[in-house]
């Protein structure tokens, strides 16, 4: 039996963290076929679209990537002054007809109460699960879409 031998480290340590990702990516592969199976190549299917100015500058864009019958959004962000003439709205439309092409029936996306909730739902997303008070006063929101 081994004894609590814990060294406590209160920075970050990159060679410790790709050590437990090894570790959990190899647990998760031998438990669940789904997890093997999109590890290999080609299974997990980016798509990146990025919104540019008239000069050619990055002004935001999404993120995501298509796997398991599921598009994950990762992430949509677009720069204050563009927001609120349809874009993300536009971003995330393109974003699920790609996914869908590729095979995606449902989607799959986490914000704060302090983002997107509201964009999401108009967009036909549904809250389900929610953790209050993180960070405290808001929430942080998982939301899906059946993508038709």
């Amino acid at each position: 039996m081994m004894n609590d031998n814990f060294e406590v480290l209160l920075e970050n340590n990159d060679q410790f963290s790709t050590f437990l990702k090894a570790k959990i990516k190899e647990f998760n592969n031998e438990r669940s076929i789904y997890h093997k199976e999109a590890r290999k190549s080609g299974s997990i299917q980016p798509i990146n679209i990025i919104a540019s100015d008239n000069n050619g500058q990055w002004i935001g864009g999404i993120n995501a990537e298509v796997y398991w019958g599921w598009v994950e959004i990762n992430d949509l962000w677009l720069s204050e002054e563009f927001r609120g003439q349809g874009l993300g709205g536009r971003l995330l439309d393109q974003t699920e007809k790609i996914a869908m092409e590729k095979g995606a029936k449902k989607a799959l996306l986490t914000t704060f109460e302090f983002q997107a909730r509201s964009f999401y739902e108009l967009k036909g997303y549904k809250v389900v699960g929610e953790i209050k008070d993180y960070p405290p006063g808001s929430s942080y929101y998982t939301m899906v879409k059946e993508l038709l």
